[in-house]
């Protein structure tokens, strides 16, 4: 999978705005100010291509137990979080799939004012 897919998917969900809150390194796409996905650029760069996302825990419990490339929330809240190896047996409709839940597990957080200020 290419970065620039991940980048543009994220990128283009409503209010979506990219930072770099920790390093130049680090990647992070936030909605309302709160961040739904992270990226590493170099890790990208050398091949190890993984995603964190926002995740409700339950659900995190059940994708770690069903795919070997989703793991707890590296330098994340565990609970909260996932790494998503986006290589391997992983498709792209999947890992769309967990971006728009962490988008909106997120975006649901959000305060009515800031809402309306997405819209």
């Amino acid at each position: 999978m290419d970065i620039s897919t991940v980048y543009e998917y994220c990128l283009n969900k409503k209010g979506t705005t990219e930072t770099f809150p920790f390093d130049e390194d680090t990647l992070c796409f936030k909605v309302g100010g709160k961040m739904y996905a992270l990226l590493s650029l170099s890790e990208w760069e050398q091949g190890e291509c993984t995603l964190n996302l926002k995740c409700d825990p339950e659900r995190a419990i059940e994708l770690r137990e069903n795919y070997t490339e989703i793991l707890p929330g590296y330098h994340m809240n565990k609970k909260h979080w996932n790494t998503v190896h986006c290589k391997g047996s992983l498709n792209w409709l999947l890992i769309k799939e967990l971006i728009d839940h962490s988008y909106d597990l997120v975006y649901a957080s959000l305060t009515k004012k800031i809402k309306e200020s997405i819209e």
